[in-house]
């Protein structure tokens, strides 16, 4: 915080002149040049010098919208990229969260069924081998495992759990299916989280049932078994990595793990925050009340959440935002909200945010992603998460916030629909 601290005064100019050239925008969204993301980094060199320097090596790919309101208030996007490449592999981690999030709600509005929505009781039974059950759940409201429960664990600290069993409900065939219908053609979300199964063992996802407050059955999914083809990829990263403590030194294999673009993420998360405002294919199947409740919970702290409730100590209120926090303990900012997910993983750091300030009325998306793999080894929990990317999303964060704070605006957003908790 002292570097940050000492840069205010050349933040402050830098920014002024940024300020004053001029926007580029279209009734919607419009793309740019990488030079602008580039030349803004370079100014902090103490921040950014290594990361510029080293950008193929990091795997470094990030996504800056700047977003403009037209007189009725509509939001105009302009994208601008640094080291985007939709061909250039990365482990998604736990980003693959959200759409799977995402599509539970779309599928209960697909069923259509009377009596079921995001709070009905889910039952998870088994049928295979590697398959667990859930009856209950000890930190949801009288035990009971829903929906709705399981996308707040998934938003709120990211729960592996939660995401496996969202990911058993749906299968394989509904998940991907659905992505690629809406053009999201590269992404692959093909296996549970956390847990070691084999290809065959994650195309075989559990029965489920949902029940009323009397325990009678209101729908039932049968167990299911994914005939989806794959793509033939042929991803291997790093020099080795270990297997339970034998190094193996090979790159390891990412051909069969899950897969989803930068672009791809950032548009699903400006889906859901302005879905009035993308390309109709692209829209999920929400309703009001759903676009409501993934916004509240994206942007909630662990702390404001009365269930699931979460230990301080453990979950602090910056837990899971990484861009402009990085891993920082201290007090957020009352004004400032972050919708977002994020994902950290075989030392992958990747996050999707829409930031706002309510009390400057500015608003942007970031989305971003770093390699910290400094010795190839993958396995090895030996990953420069703390010394290198938790430190470059915070500052990138904090960087494209002080340009959003002197960037003009022909017309201040209205805020008022992402206003959610006490502030």
């Amino acid at each position: 915080m002292n570097a940050w601290n000492a840069a205010k005064t050349l933040l402050a100019i830098c920014f002024m002149l940024e300020a004053c050239s001029p926007s580029k925008n279209s009734s919607s969204s419009t793309a740019a040049s990488e030079n602008f993301l580039e030349n803004l980094l370079s100014r902090y060199p103490s921040y950014f010098d290594t990361i510029l320097q080293q950008r193929k090596e990091l795997g470094i790919q990030v996504i800056y919208t700047a977003i403009d309101r037209a007189k009725n208030g509509s939001p105009r996007f302009t994208d601008y990229f640094l080291g985007v490449d939709r061909d250039v592999y990365f482990y998604p981690a736990s980003t693959v969260k959200f759409p799977v999030a995402v599509l539970a709600l779309q599928k209960l509005n697909e069923l259509n069924s009377t009596g079921l929505d995001r709070n009905t009781t889910m039952i998870t039974e088994t049928a295979g081998e590697g398959q667990t059950a859930v009856l209950n759940d000890p930190s949801a409201p009288e035990g009971r495992p829903t929906i709705a429960h399981y996308i707040k664990k998934i938003l709120l600290v990211s729960d592996n759990d939660a995401f496996n069993r969202l990911y058993e409900f749906l299968g394989q065939d509904y998940i991907n299916g659905a992505l690629h219908q809406m053009g999201y053609t590269e992404a692959q979300i093909i296996h549970r989280l956390s847990i070691n199964l084999t290809d065959e063992q994650n195309r075989h996802t559990n029965p489920v049932r949902f029940t009323d407050s009397s325990g009678k059955t209101i729908f039932q999914k049968p167990a299911e078994i994914s005939q989806l083809q794959y793509a033939v990829r042929d991803t291997k990263l790093g020099k080795g990595f270990m297997q339970g403590s034998e190094l193996i030194n090979q790159p390891f294999d990412f051909s069969r793990k899950n897969r989803l673009s930068l672009q791809s993420l950032h548009s699903m998360v400006r889906s859901v925050l302005f879905p009035e405002a993308v390309d109709p294919k692209q829209r999920f199947n929400l309703k009001a009340g759903d676009y409501d409740f993934l916004r509240r919970y994206m942007s909630m702290r662990p702390s404001e959440s009365a269930s699931p409730s979460y230990a301080p100590g453990e979950y602090w209120d910056n837990y899971v935002k990484m861009l402009f926090y990085g891993t920082e303990k201290t007090p957020p900012e009352n004004h400032i909200r972050i919708f977002n997910k994020t994902g950290t993983a075989y030392g992958f750091l990747v996050e999707s945010a829409y930031i706002v300030d309510y009390r400057n009325k500015v608003e942007f998306m970031v989305s971003a992603v770093i390699y910290c793999n400094s010795d190839g080894i993958l396995n090895d929990d030996k990953y420069d998460y703390h010394q290198l990317g938790y430190p470059f999303l915070k500052q990138l964060g904090r960087v494209l916030y002080e340009h959003e704070l002197k960037r003009k605006r022909k017309h201040r957003p209205d805020l008022s629909a992402f206003f959610y908790h006490d502030r």
